[in-house]
């Protein structure tokens, strides 16, 4: 079964992520943990459940269909909730998932799945933030049952909003190589020398053309860059 590596992300890119490509609201809640196993109920959009979880270096899940109105008794019995906005991407056939937690508190992760015949673990894409992975209190049952971990927020840069850009237009389908760079702030990107200043021109009906054919992508960019956070 793959392991999933967590990373935490700018809130900013998370709302960006949403409004690009929506989501699913999940629903879920956490009885009290049990040796050898732990168990938690499940109210997505498409159905509900309840899930058993063992314990170990085989942790599993094993699902058992719920109704709907039986789901709601026990979350609302439950020792602890998280609530949370689920979001699909794709770099080819690897999933990622970007998680919004609204419950326990604001919180943003995304979690990718590593199967053991990749052979070395992949490079994080320049948007995602520090990893926690080894971090039990980031794990979804701890949200729920210990509350939010204090931590700082992520800092957005440019590099980052440029690689989730690029994801969000379907600029690249596979996951970069160790070492090879991925986003629009690759060096030699441009192929202007640096030393020379351009110099302005008066705007002709064919820069107008060119313009227009660059509006779309223009605007996305611009929306991206006011959900940048403000500097104080």
């Amino acid at each position: 079964m793959p392991a999933h590596r967590l990373f935490r992300i700018a809130p900013s890119l998370a709302r960006l992520i949403q409004k690009e490509r929506g989501g699913e609201r999940v629903l879920e809640g956490y009885f009290p943990d049990q040796p050898q196993h732990s168990t938690f109920v499940q109210i997505e959009e498409t159905g509900s459940s309840l899930i058993l979880e063992a314990e170990g270096d085989g942790a599993s899940e094993e699902p058992a269909d719920l109704p709907l109105a039986h789901a709601q008794a026990l979350l609302a019995v439950s020792q602890g909730q998280a609530e949370y906005v689920r979001t699909r991407l794709s770099i080819g056939a690897r999933e990622i998932r970007a998680l919004h937690f609204v419950k326990p508190g604001p919180l943003d992760l995304v979690a990718v799945a590593s199967a053991p015949e990749d052979g070395q673990d992949l490079p994080p894409l320049p948007w995602f933030g520090p990893e926690v992975s080894a971090e039990p209190a980031y794990q979804r049952r701890r949200l729920a049952l210990d509350g939010r971990p204090d931590a700082p927020e992520v800092e957005l840069t440019n590099a980052a909003l440029n690689s989730l850009l690029d994801l969000l237009e379907d600029r690249f389908t596979t996951w970069p190589l160790p070492g090879q760079a991925v986003g629009s702030d690759e060096p030699g990107a441009d192929a202007s020398p640096p030393s020379e200043a351009p110099v302005s021109q008066p705007a002709t009906e064919a820069d107008q053309e060119v313009d227009d054919l660059g509006i779309e992508d223009a605007v996305i960019r611009e929306l991206a860059r006011s959900l940048q956070p403000r500097q104080r």
